[in-house]
């Protein structure tokens, strides 16, 4: 099949109204069973099925069986990049109206897949630029040589970003800043290591993270940025 053909069939897939549904939904990196996408869809969970089988089918989606309950998630990262890339259009309205900063909420603070987005996530990335402990690079960043370092002290080592099969690093367009965040192998390291610290605090049922005093005092010392 040409590239053209395929990707016709993929955004048919994707951008279904139900399908959307279930996909955004997944964006919390989480696997949830048929019935559940089905409440989020507002759809009966025969109709879910349905769906679920073609977003499969089309490797958008896998299935994991544990006794009687299937569950599902994103097959790959690169599907959620693609539903987050999607939702930037979707913000992009400029009403020329000031936007008055909150400190709560998704578009403050969340979870994308498995690595940490909203505006702490892009003030993060940038201090890490600013920092020069990785700079952008063709749709990545590079972990520079002082950036190796950084991550060795903040106790990242490299037996922990040897999936050769997903990327390392990655620019992860953030939907509601629509600047980048840091995605791929190293961003999911890096936020389990913010939450083992306790840096933040996930909300139940929500991509929502809490920012704690803790992690706003550490991310000021560590980066010198402030959330």
């Amino acid at each position: 099949m040409v590239v053209e053909e395929k990707f016709v069939e993929l955004t048919g897939l994707i951008c279904e109204p139900t399908r959307a549904k279930m996909l955004w939904n997944l964006l919390d990196g989480r696997a949830y069973t048929a019935s559940e996408l089905a409440v989020v869809a507002n759809v009966s969970p025969t109709a879910a099925s349905n769906h679920l089988a073609k977003l499969r089918e089309a490797d958008l989606v896998k299935v994991e069986t544990q006794g009687r309950h299937r569950y599902f998630s994103f097959s790959k990262p690169e599907v959620a990049y693609a539903v987050e890339s999607l939702a930037s259009l979707a913000n992009d309205k400029d009403d020329g109206i000031k936007k008055i900063e909150t400190h709560q909420g998704i578009k403050y603070c969340r979870t994308c897949y498995d690595h940490l987005a909203g505006l702490v996530g892009v003030r993060i990335t940038e201090a890490l630029e600013d920092k020069k402990i990785i700079s952008k690079s063709d749709g990545h960043y590079i972990i520079t040589k002082k950036g190796s370092s950084w991550l060795t002290d903040f106790g990242v080592t490299n037996d922990a970003l040897t999936n050769k099969r997903r990327p390392l690093t990655r620019q992860c367009l953030d939907w509601s800043e629509r600047r980048p965040h840091l995605a791929g192998q190293l961003g999911a390291v890096l936020l389990e290591k913010m939450l083992e610290k306790k840096w933040f605090r996930k909300m139940k049922f929500s991509r929502e993270l809490i920012v704690t005093s803790k992690g706003n005092q550490e991310i000021y010392e560590s980066l010198k940025v402030e959330v």
